[in-house]
């Protein structure tokens, strides 16, 4: 062995603030191999030609390229191969970016949403009007006796998506027109998706306009709803107001936000005209 300056794996380590067995797995992927392993012991030693190849995947992983892409570099260090891997991997942190932005734009709803249905005033009866949503609708017979009864319908919903939809709090259920006229307030027709303006749905979507609807708030779940869709017709029949559309029921909080049953609140709003 040469008379050099070397560095056991620990030095190394707290050099690179990485772990030994960081320092290992490169080494058994081929990446970093030290200097010098002595034969008796086992210990490794690194020289600072070493360290110079460790600064350069630091500096790859600081940009997230994986191993594969930095032992590539390695075996063919080249100014086109890194100005090649530098400009894929900046393609690959734009998507990571846009994603990241989109995620922050549903938070954002979520909050609202969240702040919105924490502050709900409850077993009021009021005619407001809806803002335009952008819907994916599923025409099925649910009877959602549980929230995990709406587990099937989802899947079918969001099946051959190329891209994961985050739907926290955004699925409801809906009872049409014929049978909320027909009081049959326990047969639901259909399963709906609200979607956000970001969301990228691939598939039939269709938008609902901005309607007056006579709504109610209450604590609970799909289970306590028929009651609701009494007094709401009730309502509708005493005003002398028209349904116009299918019933849009969506659980505002549930299990998926907590598992207080006394935080529950769900929505209920029937179009009218």
């Amino acid at each position: 062995m040469e008379n050099k300056k070397l560095f056991k794996i620990g030095e190394v380590s707290k050099m690179f603030h990485v772990s030994m067995g960081t320092l290992r797995h490169y080494e058994r992927e081929g990446l970093l191999k030290p200097e010098y392993i002595d034969e008796n012991t086992g210990y490794r030693y690194y020289s600072s030609k070493q360290l110079e190849i460790m600064n350069t995947i630091r500096y790859m992983r600081a940009l997230d390229m994986p191993l594969t892409e930095i032992s590539e570099f390695l075996s063919n260090r080249d100014t086109d191969v890194m100005e090649e891997k530098l400009l894929k991997q900046k393609e690959i942190i734009n998507s990571k970016l846009y994603e990241l932005n989109l995620i922050s734009k549903k938070i954002d709803h979520r909050l609202e949403q969240l702040k919105d249905a924490v502050n709900s005033e409850l077993d009021k009866i009021r005619i407001l009007k809806m803002p335009t949503m952008k819907i994916v609708m599923l025409k099925d017979s649910v009877k959602p006796e549980s929230y995990l009864d709406l587990e099937y319908p989802i899947r079918k919903l969001v099946k051959n998506q190329r891209e994961p939809l985050v739907f926290l709090g955004k699925v409801g259920i809906g009872i049409t027109k014929e049978n909320l006229i027909a009081k049959n307030f326990t047969n639901y027709n259909l399963v709906y998706m609200s979607l956000d303006k970001e969301d990228v749905y691939d598939g039939d979507t269709q938008v609902l306009p901005a309607q007056k609807c006579v709504t109610v708030r209450f604590c609970g779940s799909h289970n306590d709803a028929p009651k609701y869709y009494e007094k709401l017709m009730e309502y509708i029949e005493e005003n002398q107001l028209t349904i116009n559309g299918f019933s849009r029921e969506m659980t505002l909080i549930d299990y998926g936000m907590t598992n207080d049953t006394n935080k529950f609140v769900t929505e209920i709003a029937i179009p009218i005209e």
